[in-house]
């Protein structure tokens, strides 16, 4: 049995159960759990793994919650001030940040301020707020271990290699459910069609990143932070199997890659478990069950949201924040059926032509910032 304790951030989601499941597997000790707005989930786990804490970050649910969970001696919270609490508590030795959007930074930069080993899934964070979060975690000797598949996979392809002997990281992509298709032919695309991911099961917002390839883009901002690359030295190749999950190339143009059934659950895991490896409740990867693996270049022009964030990546400085917040907002436009899919890269795309200040920033700035691209989104659809 592994000794250590977790505050887990996104409880309810997709990473967040499944994480539990890992944690069920090796015996962790669980000090908090957060989630946004599933009462009645996070109440079932709060009566499962018995943590210190828990918060519902929907205050107005704060009180269903403390009187559900009233004969325990838990401790309910509520809001940012919750999920901040619990990003800090002091029996955690880890925290894993897999909330979803923005929302994410506070409770990341928190967690790093409180000295605690930090399991990131939560790929915003480093979108809008890298520098301040690599330089604080360098600042307190904070370890950023990842967990989405891919830049998991690139760690791996890491371990016994120095830094300067990487030529480039290759992040691999499904392609989502749109692959080949051109703008022309995602005209009338539905919600529904949108959500129908052909090899992961994810939470609404990603699996529409997905679709998008937002989701490509966000991660190639992050892997330049987490592995210190520019955004040039970073290739995405879509690889629809989806068992690749990305690959390194070397100086000598070797290429180590990460191999494995696409079942997050791995990458999870390894972050819980690292430096070392435990066998995993997963399939074993058989690759004569695949036949053959396929590549593809993705298509920018059809899928604009990943021209944006090379483009802001290139800039600098907060337009990674802009093209996030504009995909956040955005996105849940096209959730509620108030815009069409296409139109969510036209404004992510749109709100580069925004102006942020340049130079040093603030976790002020970053906020101010996301308000502003959110701000426009919603004035070009009013």
């Amino acid at each position: 049995m592994l000794h250590k304790t977790i505050s887990l951030l996104g409880s309810t989601g997709s990473i967040g159960t499944q994480a539990l499941a890992v944690v069920r597997e090796h015996g962790f000790r669980i000090a908090a759990l957060a989630a946004h707005s599933n009462i009645h989930l996070l109440e079932n786990q709060a009566r499962e793994y018995c943590p210190d804490l828990v918060c519902i970050y929907n205050k107005e649910l704060y009180t269903q919650l403390k009187d559900a969970l009233k004969d325990t001696s838990v401790r309910v919270t509520s809001g940012m001030e919750g999920l901040l609490e619990a990003a800090t508590w002091p029996t955690a030795d880890m925290v894993l940040n897999a909330v979803v959007g923005m929302v994410g930074l506070q409770p990341t930069l928190a967690a790093i301020q409180a000295g605690k080993s930090l399991a990131l899934a939560n790929k915003e964070t480093l979108v809008t707020g890298g520098q301040l979060v690599i330089e604080a975690a360098q600042r307190h000797h904070v370890a950023i271990l990842p967990v989405d598949s891919e830049h998991s996979a690139i760690f791996q392809c890491l371990q016994g290699n120095r830094p300067e002997q990487v030529k480039k990281l290759i992040l691999t992509a499904s392609g989502g459910p749109f692959f080949g298709k051109k703008r022309e032919d995602l005209q009338k695309v539905t919600v529904a069609d949108a959500l129908n991911h052909p090899n992961w099961n994810m939470g609404a917002k990603i699996t529409i990143d997905s679709a998008t390839l937002m989701n490509k883009g966000l991660e190639m901002i992050e892997a330049a932070w987490l592995f210190h690359k520019t955004i040039d030295d970073i290739e995405v190749l879509v690889h629809r199997e989806s068992v690749i999950h990305s690959a390194v190339e070397y100086v000598d143009h070797s290429v180590i890659a990460q191999l494995g059934v696409p079942d997050m659950k791995i990458p999870i895991q390894y972050a819980l478990t690292y430096p070392e490896r435990y066998p995993c409740p997963v399939q074993s990867l058989n690759l004569l069950d695949y036949g053959q693996l396929t590549f593809a270049a993705p298509d920018p022009e059809t899928f604009v949201c990943l021209k944006a964030c090379r483009e802001a990546m290139h800039r600098g400085g907060l337009y990674p924040t802009l093209v996030n917040g504009a995909n956040e907002q955005a996105v849940d436009l096209f959730l509620h059926q108030k815009i069409s899919f296409l139109e969510i890269g036209d404004l992510v795309y749109g709100a580069l032509h925004l102006s942020v200040p340049e130079g040093d920033f603030s976790i002020t700035d970053v906020l101010d910032a996301d308000r502003r691209a959110r701000a426009y989104v919603l004035e070009q659809v009013c």
